[in-house]
């Protein structure tokens, strides 16, 4: 058994790429299936957000040949699926195996690999995809040891650690830059677009700045109400987006578009209504949700996940310690949890092994009944019993160790010594009467 993690993030790939090559929610359980059939890999789980898009496997064999094969076949169909181009796919694309796949994945858990250090969202964002892949039939027994102890290693570090105390999400983010932008934000008027955990979050962080006039343009007005009822504000269809934002000082924006939700045109009528009063915009989104040739015009401040790095290093300084216990904890974690896995191989190879000596022991025992049947000599029956039982127990064996002497592998020849519980000092009886 083993595990393989593909896929590109914010550290490796530019969002230009990243947007190709996201995959909206209504889109995973075809893409699982479509991924399954394209690479033959069993278990497969797909995690998909504005920083990331990583393929999650568990593989019958981890010999270097099946890890590269099974590697190329994702890539292969990552880029058909996504109709984008193969060989700057692969030159920003990443490869973790076994080990590395695992405590890969417990870091992304933990937020510790993602862009905001220890941001809370992501483990949300990992079970959602987890049960994305579960309905889908495509998280199998394996997959599913996996994700359920990098869980467990999540929530103990978020528990025994301070590695989420101090708010630094991309929500916080955008929220400080825009203290940066006005002075006094509880004089400002806030458009949301999206009603996801991002834009709550946006919001909860901007009423603690004092917003009280927030504007939350969804898709389905019942999820924009819910967001305005918790916090104040009022909800529009994302329909009539056009009509509110005039009003608009800052517009942060994170939706599961495939494509742009608010473009150019839009925004150079808002400012003509608001007579070019500055407008702050955010594009949490990825695909990106505001047009990039927004930035363009001169009185707008737009700001992509990617421009949001520089006000989160300012933030990191206070989650430090509490990473470096974290990556501890999970080296711990990836130890034990590999420790188990090669167990149960050792479980199944025992368990083979038995059913192969019990199926030899009841062959020799059903000839010895026969022979007794006819009448023969107990005595001879069970010598003889006893006699092709252990030949039989011995057969491959011997094979196997007469072969490795040839080949001069000393090494497998200690090793079966102590397999077979052998005293490497003790001496056969020819050897001592020479």
């Amino acid at each position: 058994m083993g595990y393989i993690t593909a896929g590109i993030n914010h550290r490796t790939a530019p969002i230009t790429l990243r947007e190709q090559v996201a995959f909206s929610a209504d889109q995973l359980p075809d893409a699982l299936q479509s991924a399954r059939s394209h690479t033959g890999i069993e278990e497969i789980v797909i995690l998909s957000t504005c920083n990331r898009t990583e393929i999650y496997c568990a593989l019958h064999s981890s010999s270097a040949e099946t890890i590269e094969m099974y590697y190329g076949k994702l890539i292969d169909w990552l880029t058909h699926y996504h109709q984008t181009n193969s060989v700057l796919l692969a030159e920003h694309a990443y490869l973790f195996y076994d080990q590395e796949a695992i405590r890969h994945l417990m870091r992304v858990a933990c937020g510790l690999d993602s862009m905001v250090l220890g941001e809370p969202q992501i483990l949300g964002q990992l079970k959602s995809a987890y049960a994305s892949a579960q309905e889908a039939d495509t998280a199998g027994p394996a997959l599913n040891r996996l994700f359920q102890h990098s869980f467990t290693t999540a929530k103990q570090i978020r528990t025994e650690t301070a590695i989420n105390e101090q708010p630094v999400s991309v929500a916080y983010a955008a929220t400080r830059l825009a203290k940066q932008i006005f002075s006094d934000l509880s004089e400002n008027t806030a458009l949301l677009i999206g009603a996801g955990e991002t834009i709550e979050l946006t919001a909860r962080h901007l009423c603690q700045q004092g917003v009280s006039n927030i504007i939350v343009a969804n898709r389905t007005l019942e999820r924009a109400r819910l967001l305005t009822d918790r916090f104040g504000g009022r909800p529009v269809l994302l329909s009539d987006l056009s009509q509110v934002l005039h009003e608009s000082d800052i517009v942060i924006s994170s939706t599961a578009s495939p494509i742009p939700v608010l473009g150019k045109g839009a925004v150079e009528r808002a400012l003509k209504q608001r007579r070019h009063k500055p407008m702050f915009m955010v594009d949490i989104a990825v695909p990106r949700d505001i047009e990039p040739e927004v930035s363009e015009l001169a009185d707008v401040f737009l700001y992509t996940v990617d421009d949001l790095q520089d006000v989160i290093e300012d933030n990191l300084q206070q989650r430090k310690d509490a990473a470096r216990k974290a990556e501890r904890m999970i080296e711990a974690d990836t130890f034990e949890f590999m420790t188990r896995m090669r167990s149960l191989d050792a479980v199944n190879l025992l368990r083979n092994y038995r059913q192969s000596t019990e199926a030899m022991r009841d062959q020799e025992l059903e000839k010895a009944m026969q022979w007794l049947a006819r009448g023969a000599n107990p005595e001879e029956v069970l010598q003889q019993f006893a006699r092709s039982l252990t030949n039989k127990f011995m057969h491959q064996p011997s094979v196997q160790l007469k072969n490795a002497a040839a080949m001069g592998q000393q090494e497998k020849l200690e090793w079966a010594e102590k397999l077979l519980g052998l005293d490497s000092n003790q001496k056969t009886d020819s050897t001592q009467d020479a």
